[in-house]
């Protein structure tokens, strides 16, 4: 797959793109969690520019490509997503991606070298455990999206909502259930993990397991009082530890 097989725009949403002539910034991929948009990523790219340049990742079937079929493949969608940023290879972005995101993600720095990878809220690719969400009814799925995001009962109330939201949703779980890496899957890229500590689905232990994952550097930086969208109430704290991090990366 070549990058003019992929159109770029359709992929990568740039909520805060840099001032024409203003000084090149650091890019960084942001890969969204199960049933995600690109959108989830707003609040934090205002927060981190102008220093750094937040490229979201859109999937299939959602939003404004929702006609378009979800891609039920982690790898699949990686390597699409990989095509997708050619354009910014060159200044060899970093990646961070969101529960299910942070496996895309790092199946993207398999194919593909950023600078650092950032995988939150997620255990690690060679803990496996038996994936069955997208088995669910659709009030079962519902009650669990509920459960781990806080979405009011409200958002699901209206039919065309829950048409809108559930498919990509079950789409994404049935992705991760047929997700199988190999045990010992690396990268070069240096790994940092983050969670908040009152995550549902994840343990400190589960997320420092990513650790042989990576031939590079590795730092685990769990939040306190987070959950598993710890990123809603900690942007502040997220993006200044991403500035800091990104900051250390050699020119």
């Amino acid at each position: 797959m070549t990058g003019s097989m992929v159109d770029s725009d359709v992929w990568i949403r740039r909520y805060h793109p840099p001032a024409s002539g203003g000084p090149e910034r650091i890019p960084l991929v942001c890969f969204p969690h199960a049933g995600g948009s690109a959108g989830y990523f707003y609040g934090l790219s205002r927060r981190l520019s102008p220093a750094v340049e937040v490229l979201a990742v859109q999937y299939p079937g959602r939003q404004d490509r929702l006609a378009e079929a979800p891609v039920e493949d982690v790898r699949e969608l990686a390597a699409r997503i990989v095509a997708a940023l050619e354009p910014w290879a060159g200044r060899r972005p970093a990646y961070f991606g969101h529960s299910m995101g942070a496996l895309v993600a790092f199946e993207a720095a398999r194919l593909s070298e950023p600078a650092v990878l950032f995988a939150s809220a997620r255990r690690a690719p060679s803990i496996q455990r038996a994936e069955t969400f997208h088995l669910l009814d659709d009030d079962a799925l519902i009650a669990e999206t509920r459960r781990l995001s806080g979405v009011s009962a409200e958002l699901f109330a209206e039919p065309g909502m829950r048409e809108l939201v559930l498919p990509p949703l079950r789409a994404d779980y049935r992705a991760l259930a047929g997700y199988r890496p190999s045990p010992d899957a690396v990268v070069g890229a240096p790994v940092e993990v983050l969670l908040g500590d009152r995550d549902p689905r994840v343990t400190e232990e589960e997320a420092r397991a990513w650790e042989p994952h990576t031939t590079g550097e590795f730092a685990c930086t769990v939040f306190p009082g987070g959950d598993h969208f710890y990123l809603a109430d900690r942007t502040d704290e997220l993006a200044t530890l991403i500035t800091r991090r990104l900051a250390r990366l050699p020119r």
